[in-house]
């Protein structure tokens, strides 16, 4: 939808299902306040929907500016069923830039809940400005106050990470503590949420509600707390993730390789690896210089009656300069670099040039799944 501070902005398919659903419910609202809108009330809460989510936007474009203040870089906005998200791709680097950065989409929200109820002073309530005015100003205020929830992955949440993160120097158990918060909240909202609108506590008379009210109360908490959930885990298992990045090292992730020549027939390559105990290949020309990794994939796809008939070359992929790594890549540093250049092998080099061997995507990929299996510390 555009880059705003150069950061692109995505909106989910499911977003189209919540404006739908937004303009529904807001049309019957609409029908009650002002009766004389008719069809037209629907257009009005269409309207409606979409400032909502500009705020939403607002709010996002809130963590992606303090997150660029930081140098931290930002992915992407995506615009989404329940609200929105902005995709920061490092974590921060102390607790108080931790604490700013979930604080300042709360706070944007509730500027604009102000900005709005000035904005309802100034015109006739029983209005369509008067009636807009004021469902924004309490959509932000909701926006905020539920932002503000101490549990991960809520913006609450991050904040109460920050906090013990400061008070503990740990930051994993501000998000084991955050994140487990975020667990209970879910518990809550699933169970609270039926229960606060069936009592009437919200306001609406209990004489009002219906079963089919009853139906779309549950269903609602059951997303929002499985939302909620999904959230908190996904922040742990992130966590845990980073803990134990400094482990993913190139040079031990690198398979041994052979170099073997362009007119080389894979089966004289592979038993040249399999003495060697090596198993990766790269393709070199005639002074020694690499210019291709041959593909795991292909040699897989070759049956062995015909593999002294193949040629290494025809199974290889050349070089580009992304697909190069250092062996003493580590951490972040490494997935950056294959985050930049996607590829199924890299070929792993000395700092002098050497050849040390071939990452597969598969090993890192394996890597991920035991960093993530292992207990946190």
């Amino acid at each position: 939808m555009g880059r705003p501070f150069g950061v692109p902005v995505y909106v989910s398919p499911s977003w189209f299902l919540v404006a739908a659903l937004i303009t529904w419910v807001f049309g019957d609202q609409l029908d009650r306040v002002l009766p004389e809108l008719g069809p037209v009330r629907y257009l009005v809460s269409l309207f409606f929907a979409v400032a909502f989510y500009a705020s939403v936007l607002v709010h996002e474009l809130a963590h992606t500016v303090a997150a660029l203040r930081f140098k931290l870089p930002v992915r992407r906005i995506q615009l989404q069923f329940f609200g929105g998200v902005s995709e920061i791709e490092k974590e921060s680097e102390t607790p108080g830039r931790e604490f700013v950065l979930a604080f300042v989409g709360p706070l944007l929200s509730l500027l604009l809940a102000g900005a709005f109820y000035l904005g309802m002073k100034a015109v006739d309530p029983a209005t369509v400005p008067g009636v807009l005015l004021a469902g924004l100003m309490i959509s932000n205020l909701l926006v905020a106050a539920f932002n503000l929830l101490p549990g991960l992955p809520l913006d609450g949440g991050r904040m109460l990470r920050a906090l013990i993160w400061g008070i503990t120097g740990k930051p994993m158990a501000g998000t084991v503590a955050a994140a487990w918060v975020g667990r209970g909240l879910a518990v809550a909202v699933l169970l609270g949420l039926p229960l606060l609108t069936h009592t009437g506590l919200l306001g609406n008379r209990t004489e009002e509600i219906g079963g089919m009210d009853t139906v779309m109360d549950a269903l609602l908490a059951a997303i929002l707390a499985a939302i909620i959930w999904t959230g908190a885990g996904n922040s742990l298992r992130m966590a845990r993730l980073r803990e134990h990045l400094p482990e993913l090292r190139a040079r031990t992730l690198t398979r041994r390789a052979i170099p073997v020549e362009n007119a080389t027939p894979l089966s004289e390559a592979l038993r040249r690896a399999n003495e060697a105990g090596a198993r990766a290949l790269v393709v070199v020309d005639g002074h020694g210089d690499p210019t291709a990794i041959v593909r795991e994939s292909a040699i897989a796809s070759v049956p062995e009656h015909r593999r002294p008939w193949v040629a290494v070359s025809t199974l290889a992929q050349d070089l580009t300069d992304g697909m190069k790594v250092s062996a003493d890549l580590t951490g972040e540093g490494l997935l950056d670099h294959l985050r930049a250049t996607p590829a199924s092998e890299y070929l792993v080099l000395e700092p002098g040039g050497a050849i040390y061997g071939v990452l597969s995507t598969l090993d890192v990929e394996k890597a991920f799944v035991k960093a993530m299996a292992r207990p946190q510390s």
